[in-house]
């Protein structure tokens, strides 16, 4: 008998056209929000996003510093919406992040932060939503209707449009080539779907997954649909943490995967992910510096700040497998819906 094809495979199978998509319509649009950003020259940034959106958020963070040696701190939206408090964030600029742009916390924090003299840039999948319309500039995703519960294609297209507006503020030509060519790696990466991880995770229902720098962010959206879409007990640890007490917990067989671009920190992660292995785990990584732990094939973007997102276009193409394999619908797990407005 064939399966039918999920609604989350197909979003993943677009990721390559949404991304070319961005490229070919999101242009002005960063550019614009990039010259404010240089123009207001600030000290520091702020970040407003919750779930897979603030992965996206924290992706931002490494990269601004990395990048610009501009700090990010994320803000909980429940200091405006909740507590009612205002901040000072005068010579900042705050990213907003929200497929849908609706909900009120994501919204009223960003209203906030603009009333508190920051320069606020949203980027969302609407253009008409609320988010949009608190933002001095808005970003639209240009992902195309995104239909399935678990979000895809507009994590990625926010981390790229993310990614796009630091490499305009930073005047970064090899970053900017490397963007320009994601939509080919991404056709590339979605095709991975890593048997030797699904395999692993027969009869398994927690796992560790581990990141560094960009790529922690990667590390934490792959926990979450892990226990999104495959209801698997799943926990994100930077490399340099799960050392420290977490790795207690292993035993044999017990599955990691660790997910490392190709820069300074790789490894770093790829001797942790040798040391867990060691203890008897399951252990894949993206690495080819491993010793005793499983690589995993990768599609490399020439570019250290967008191999994250090759890592999560190619994770995405495999979790869906492993949801499938279980016998539960990643398009509509339980107890969730598509847009969640949190107060």
């Amino acid at each position: 008998m064939t399966t039918a094809q999920t609604q989350m495979r197909t979003e993943v199978l677009e990721i390559p056209v949404a991304a070319e998509r961005l490229l070919a319509n999101g242009g002005d649009a960063i550019r614009r929000a990039a010259e404010a950003v240089r123009a207001c020259d600030p000290q520091f940034m702020v970040s407003v996003a919750r779930g897979s959106s603030d992965h996206v958020a924290t992706y931002l963070k490494y990269a601004s510093e990395l990048l610009l040696g501009t700090p990010v701190a994320s803000i909980g939206p429940s200091i405006a919406s909740i507590y009612g408090c205002k901040l000072t964030l005068r010579g900042s600029v705050c990213l907003s992040v929200s497929q849908s742009g609706k909900s009120p916390d994501i919204v009223e924090m960003a209203r906030m932060a603009r009333a508190g003299g920051a320069l606020s840039i949203a980027m969302t999948n609407h253009m008409d939503s609320p988010l949009a319309q608190v933002a001095d500039h808005t970003l639209n995703l240009h992902a195309g209707p995104e239909i399935s519960v678990a979000a895809t294609k507009t994590f990625v297209n926010s981390a790229i449009a993310g990614i796009w507006l630091l490499a305009e503020c930073a005047d970064d030509d090899d970053l900017r080539r490397a963007i320009s060519e994601l939509p080919s790696k991404l056709e590339a990466a979605v095709k991975l779907d890593w048997p030797e991880v699904r395999a692993a995770l027969d009869g398994q229902n927690s796992i560790f997954c581990l990141g560094r720098g960009p790529a922690y962010a990667i590390s934490n959206e792959a926990a979450l649909k892990f226990k999104e879409t495959c209801q698997i007990h799943a926990e994100s640890y930077s490399s340099a943490e799960v050392l420290h007490g977490p790795v207690s917990i292993v035993d044999g067989g017990f599955p990691v995967i660790g997910l490392a671009a190709r820069d300074d920190a790789e490894t770093a992660l790829a001797s942790v992910a040798d040391e867990i292995s060691a203890k008897g785990a399951t252990v894949f990584a993206t690495s080819s510096k491993l010793e005793k732990a499983a690589v995993l094939e990768t599609v490399r973007t020439g570019h250290a700040l967008t191999d994250p997102i090759s890592l999560i276009a190619s994770f995405y193409s495999m979790v869906e497998r492993v949801a499938q394999s279980r016998g539960i619908n990643p398009d509509a797990p339980r107890h969730l819906k598509k847009v969640t407005e949190t107060v």
